[in-house]
């Protein structure tokens, strides 16, 4: 189960370059379910996910390059490319996975955070350099963007 919440942000932090990240790469099979192809840096995956936007079934298995590679030329749409930062969050719990998306979505910045429990998503405090909660909103899921004509 994946239970997450999803922000918009006012600025990037200063020292963005300081924290570790990740290149990714995702395209998409399906949208509904939702099952695509990632590579994370030289780590490949397929996942599908349940539908939901706060919580929602996931499953990932572990992909080749090979394989990765055939099923991308499948994939629907467009293929989402960006940089996620892992940032500690303010709270001392969570991470914040902040993405930076590559062109044709650029400057679009999305800020991710992972909970253990629908109660816990409830009720956390986005730190101040965050702008707005758009979990509940599907044109920021990275399935529905695969989708836009652009």
């Amino acid at each position: 189960m994946e239970i997450e919440r999803k922000f918009l942000i006012k600025k990037l932090p200063e020292n963005l370059k300081d924290y570790p990240f990740y290149i990714i790469e995702q395209a998409y099979l399906c949208t509904d379910p939702v099952v695509r192809v990632r590579r994370e840096d030289d780590e490949y995956y397929m996942t599908y996910k349940g539908k939901g936007l706060l919580a929602r079934e996931e499953a990932n298995l572990p992909l080749n390059q090979s394989a990765y590679e055939h099923l991308k030329e499948k994939a629907d749409g467009n293929v989402i490319s960006k940089t996620r930062y892992l940032i500690p969050d303010p709270d001392g719990v969570h991470t914040i996975e902040l993405d930076v998306f590559d062109k044709p979505f650029a400057p679009l910045v999305l800020a991710e955070v992972e909970f253990e429990s629908i109660e816990a998503a409830d009720v956390y405090q986005m730190p101040g350099w965050f702008r707005e909660d758009v979990t509940d909103q599907p044109a920021y899921h990275n399935s529905n963007m695969s989708k836009r004509s652009l």
